[in-house]
């Protein structure tokens, strides 16, 4: 089984667990952009978004790069592949479960078709 960096996890769900922190990720998906255009674009403090920036910066989803006074923000270079695949584990975990729940209900449905014929 793969073993997951539970701190690396843990920065990335709290990361993504906020509506704006998501919308800046759809929008560094789009392009590359300035602290300054994801505050505009959010209508927002520059102080607010860079708290934002910072929070994804932190999880590994996006980094920056500061040229002059312009601090420029792009996805990061691992993506969501970690957390990805912690999802389809738990995924595959529930479907597993999903799968036996349904054969006992068959079974226990089989059960009562065949007490009915005996009884009948």
């Amino acid at each position: 089984m793969v073993q997951y960096s539970s701190a690396r996890l843990d920065a990335s769900f709290a990361a993504l667990s906020d509506a704006t922190r998501r919308g800046v990720l759809e929008q560094l998906g789009r392009s590359d952009a300035s602290i300054s255009e994801l505050a505009d674009r959010f209508h927002m403090t520059l102080t607010g978004m860079k708290k934002h920036v910072g929070l994804l910066e932190q999880a590994g989803l996006v980094t920056t790069r500061k040229v002059g006074r312009v601090r420029t923000c792009r996805l990061g270079e691992g993506g969501l592949d970690a957390e990805a695949a912690w999802i389809e584990g738990r995924r595959q975990v529930w479907a597993a479960r999903f799968d036996a729940l349904g054969a006992v209900v068959e079974a226990l449905k089989q059960g009562e078709k065949n007490d009915g014929r005996e009884t009948g």
